[in-house]
């Protein structure tokens, strides 16, 4: 039921999903410029982070500064229902990218921290 109540904070989620997509369509524009080889993933395939995903990379921007505290990544790991050594690969790290469910999770718990919530 806890992570339940964290749910109330999506409707101020919009705001950062437009902080998110500003920022990555910005950084779209400038890659853009330059001329690369494709590396999109073959079939079936993991989508590795880095240039070619912006809003992955912003998303980790804005949620670093709430996992400063000691066991603050611990907790967020916990909710998010991972190791915490795969937290590390996600955010330190940034050498994996979280499936779908796990990123709408770090999206709003990003936003309830935002909004000064405790959502663990």
């Amino acid at each position: 039921m806890g992570a339940m109540s964290g749910f109330a904070v999506m409707g101020q989620t919009p705001e950062l999903v437009a902080i998110l997509m500003q920022e990555a369509v910005a950084r779209i524009r400038a890659a853009g410029r330059r001329k690369k080889p494709d590396r999109r993933p073959g079939r079936f395939a993991t989508l590795r982070p880095g240039p070619d995903t912006p809003v992955w990379n912003q998303l980790v921007k804005h949620a670093a500064p709430y996992l400063r505290k000691r066991g603050d990544k611990v907790k967020l790991a916990r909710l998010l229902g991972i190791p915490r050594q795969r937290l590390h690969h996600l955010l330190v790290e940034r050498s994996a990218c979280a499936d779908a469910e796990r990123t709408l999770l770090l999206v709003a718990w990003v936003q309830a921290r935002r909004s000064g919530q405790e959502w663990v």
